[in-house]
């Protein structure tokens, strides 16, 4: 049988291991991102290694999250990071430029590379032929010391697209079909691999709103070939030099196949308040919609936005409605100015944002008390717009114009009606505007050691978690539920974002807006463990949602099930992630119980730890599913110290 190209790049990257699906193989990586919210603590972890500079091919710093400077902490992150790559030898993307992964398929990505990033929506740049993993911030910073990428090798699933999409569906419709069909954990451990001839009629960026998105699928991540579609887009950002074909075999070998004819998509709306709650747009209630959002990395193309604008011309937004467009980058946003579509879009009543990731992750635009929000973006988690009552519904561009103008859900043809072809004659432009004066190349080496890496007063020490001790007897200071979300544990927003440079003061809004009291209650016990559900961890990368736990003291968490990302950031950070070996024995544990372990270090290697509950009197199992250098990390006491321990060995600390 033939090989796939998931397969493919992971065997011209093998470095060692098993690529043998669920075991460990490591590759080397060539390019890193990381953006503002989370690449301090990366960049305070590589300054902790104590290398000069970066081992990768390429890696680049975005400064595009949070832009709102409402007082002194941002501005100290972002001067932070751009001293930190000057010296370091990374690329820097500065404010205004655009949204990460919009940008690095643009102007660095290149078929068959291997791409880590500190966000969950890496993925995106399996668009063009990458292999793109989101991980947090730790895993970024040991990328970029050189050392290989740990990595669950893979099931591969063939997504075989047929048909073509019609006039008013968008590429969006694919990525919800598939949350309807597959839910927001079953990816766990798959990497979606999109062929056929449906695939072929996707541009490039099209192909990103799926790779990108795939991420609420709980997978490793989503790729398409790089095909004639990845040529056209490269050539058009004058990098064609960096285009090579990248196809899986003809008689390529599958773990699974699931086909989706594009002709038959309609209009999808996911429901709050999980991605996997899809629906069709025209079965909902027509509720009072009182804000739409245009934007995020996930659905605001030239070709996006420019329908979107179409469904607006001549119309304008309903007068109880709030709508925003944030565009990914600028050299869309300039193809738009110049093409007139912005100028649709002010006329109707819409109001442009900066250029940047903003109200996807809450920062600006919070829902009104009880609104129902409409957004393009990827996650609807409760909360997750910055206000726990509010409502979040996502859409494709074209369903959020109708029913911006409507005042409730719409499509595009209840719009346009039987003109609604139109709609099919936006494309992607041949050529980009490419200029890249907001990108700062690297320093030269000599130049480099002499730059001086400057620390406002925001900027705090990494933590580093304890070495695990023999005998653990501590109380459960959490029990939470099913799909607790690193929104939950580390609530987003232009505020809370801003302290992500400081742990001291950000864990102290621990689970600020799931269990208010839990930070003070976490830090009063000293030591303790957290109880989970399933899906435990669910969505964004960020490795806060790990490190402010641990500065609290906790050791472990035992859950039912654990997002993918959340447990290596619990591992690199020094909690133990447990799962029971016994779902049933969650319902028997209660916030405040005594917990005990005996011969912790003994047992980890074995993946089995016996857990004692004191103040009930039952003794209970628990596995962890954790590979070889996963263990030795947990007994190291997380990757920094056994990354410095591992190139003290090889001499090159």
């Amino acid at each position: 049988m033939g090989k796939s190209l998931t397969r493919k790049i992971i065997e011209s990257h093998f470095v060692s291991g098993s690529m043998t699906p669920g075991e460990e193989v490591f590759i080397k990586v060539d390019q890193t991102l990381t953006h503002d919210i989370n690449a301090v603590m990366t960049y305070l972890a590589f300054e902790a290694i104590g290398l000069d500079r970066i081992r990768t091919e390429c890696s680049v710093s975005y400064l595009d999250h949070n832009l709102l400077y409402v007082d002194h902490k941002t501005p100290d992150d972002h001067i932070y990071l751009q001293s930190a790559a000057k010296r370091f030898g990374v690329h820097v993307s500065r404010p205004g430029n655009g949204i990460c992964h919009t940008v690095h398929v643009a102007r660095f990505g290149a078929p068959g590379k291997v791409s880590m990033g500190g966000d969950s929506h890496t993925p995106h740049g399996g668009s063009i032929g990458m292999l793109c993993i989101g991980v947090g911030g730790m895993d970024v910073a040991t990328a970029m010391t050189g050392v290989p990428m740990r990595l669950k090798m893979p099931r591969v699933i063939n997504v075989h697209l047929t048909g073509k999409l019609q006039a008013g569906v968008n590429a969006k419709e694919v990525i919800l079909e598939m949350l309807r069909r597959v839910t927001i954990k079953g990816g766990l451990g798959n990497v979606y691999e999109y062929t056929g001839p449906g695939a072929a009629t996707l541009e490039v960026p099209q192909r990103a709103t799926i790779t990108n998105m795939g991420a609420e699928l709980g997978a490793t991540t989503s790729i398409f070939p790089a095909d004639e579609q990845v040529r056209k887009f490269l050539k058009g950002q004058g990098r064609e030099d960096a285009y090579v074909e990248l196809l899986p075999d003809e008689d390529a070998e599958y773990d699974e196949v699931i086909e989706i004819n594009l002709s038959e998509l309609q209009p999808l709306v996911s429901c709050p308040h999980q991605p996997d709650n899809v629906k069709p747009l025209e079965s909902l209630e027509k509720l009072p919609v009182q804000q739409v959002f245009i934007g995020s990395c996930t659905n605001t193309s030239y070709a996006d936005v420019a329908k979107a604008a179409l469904v607006f011309r001549g119309r304008k937004v309903n007068d109880n409605v709030s709508c925003t467009c944030a565009i990914a980058s600028r050299q869309t946003y300039q193809e738009l100015l110049r093409d007139g579509y912005i100028n649709m879009l002010l006329e109707a009543g819409v109001r442009m944002l900066e250029v940047s990731c903003g109200p996807c992750c809450a920062i600006g635009q919070t829902p009104a008390t009880e609104g129902i929000a409409v957004r393009t973006s990827n996650r609807n988690f409760k909360g997750r717009a910055g206000n726990p009552n509010a409502k979040i519904y996502l859409v494709s561009p074209e369903s959020a114009a109708a029913t911006a103008i409507m005042g409730t859900f719409a499509t595009a043809k209840d719009i346009l009606g039987n003109k609604i072809d139109i709609l099919d004659t936006i494309k992607e432009p041949e050529t980009y505007m490419v200029n890249d004066n907001m990108i700062i190349p690297p320093l030269s080496e000599e130049e480099a050691k002499k730059v001086e890496i400057v620390r406002g007063p925001n900027i705090k020490f990494l933590p580093v978690p304890d070495v695990p001790q023999q005998h653990l007897k501590v109380p459960v200071s959490l029990k939470g539920g099913d799909n607790i979300s690193t929104d939950d544990i580390t609530p987003a927003s232009a505020e809370f974002s801003s302290m992500r440079s400081n742990i001291p003061l950000m864990s102290q809004y621990c689970y600020h807006r799931y269990a208010p009291d839990f930070a003070a209650r976490a830090k009063e016990l000293g030591k303790s463990i957290i109880i989970g559900g399933e899906n435990y961890g669910q969505g964004s990368s960020r490795e806060h949602a790990a490190i402010n736990p641990m500065y609290l003291g906790v050791k472990c968490v035992i859950a039912k099930s654990i997002a993918r990302i959340h447990k290596g950031n619990l591992v690199n950070h020094g909690i133990i992630p447990m799962l029971f070996e016994d779902p049933q024995d969650y319902d028997r544990i209660e916030q405040g119980d005594e917990l005990e372990i005996t011969g912790l270090l003994d047992q980890i290697p074995t993946r089995t730890v016996e857990v004692k509950d004191v103040t009930r009197n039952f003794t209970f199992k628990t596995r962890l599913d954790l590979t070889d250098n996963e263990v030795a990390v947990v007994l190291c006491g997380g990757q920094l110290r056994y990354l410095k321990k591992q190139l003290a060995e090889t001499g090159e600390e």
